[in-house]
């Protein structure tokens, strides 16, 4: 596989859990990322559906593999999963370990204008095309057949990437995203950093400010959030605000949202819903 290094590789479920590392041309640095592909996938025998999963602040691309208990679904499924790092690591960029809800593991999946962030931070470009790209041309997946997930900040990027990319993905998916980081410190710091200080840049990164002027095709969306979440309850996540957006937005948007009472922001919650999240992708991934 033309520039991909295989770091590792482990039978799961009826098929393996890879991973790679490369160098990136949207970050300048070497990426890591890991991806499950069922046996038939392997073996070439089918072209597979894709489900993205991005990650959440201080994260990397194990997290999901590891806790998110996803794999058995997929497997049945026969759905691959892509879960790239959260971040560039050992960019060398000034401060960028300093702070982590700033730089290594904290990039909110944008694409930085401003120094020192801007030669590495560009996570929409890597998520959205290169990564993309690589994972069509080195493995038996389906390219046109791709949905997307993620938790935290990184259900904050899944919900933006397919907003601004009507028709790419079939569906989207999130567990206790940052819907509308404009208005909270889970937002305000990270976009003043990585864009500068014009709120109308930040709007291009918000999720909720994007569903209320999204006009593609009909997009399915599926919105866990724990109820007693502490972030929710200190309103870092505000997913009030993007039901409202959307549901001002019902002929483009179709969300379903839930709040199930008991369960905080960890991997015990994203576990509980994970096989409701799959199946939700995997009706429009393979209708």
């Amino acid at each position: 596989m033309a520039g991909l290094e295989l770091v590792s590789s482990s039978r799961c479920f009826d098929g393996e859990v890879r991973k790679y590392r490369h160098a990136s041309s949207a970050t300048g640095c070497a990426m890591t990322f890991n991806i499950f592909l069922p046996d038939c996938a392997i073996a070439g025998t089918e072209k597979v559906p894709v489900l993205l999963f991005l990650s959440g602040l201080t994260c990397t691309e194990d997290n999901m593999v590891t806790k998110g208990g996803a794999l058995p679904h997929l497997s049945r499924e026969r759905i691959a999963l892509v879960a790239p790092d959260t971040s560039p690591r050992g960019a060398g960029v000034a401060g960028e370990d300093a702070d982590w809800e700033l730089g290594t593991g904290a990039s909110f999946y944008v694409d930085a204008t401003q120094e020192p962030w801007k030669a590495n931070y560009q996570m929409t470009s890597y998520v959205q095309s290169e990564l993309q790209q690589l994972v069509a041309d080195n493995f038996s997946v389906n390219a046109s057949h791709i949905s997307i997930f993620g938790h935290s900040m990184g259900g904050h990027g899944a919900l933006v990437l397919a907003l601004r990319n009507p028709g790419h993905y079939q569906s989207v998916s999130a567990f206790a995203p940052i819907c509308h980081p404009s208005t909270t410190d889970w937002g305000k710091k990270q976009f003043h950093a990585y864009l500068g200080p014009d709120t109308e840049t930040w709007a291009a990164y918000d999720a909720t400010e994007l569903a209320g002027r999204y006009d593609g095709p009909p997009l399915h969306i599926l919105v866990d959030q724990g109820g007693d979440d502490q972030f929710y309850a200190s309103k870092q996540l505000q997913p009030g605000d993007f039901a409202a957006a959307a549901a001002n937005n019902k002929l483009h948007i179709q969300l379903t949202m839930r709040i199930p009472p008991g369960y905080d922001h960890s991997y015990w919650f994203v576990q509980s819903f994970m096989e409701d999240h799959i199946s939700f992708h995997a009706k429009r991934l393979r209708p």
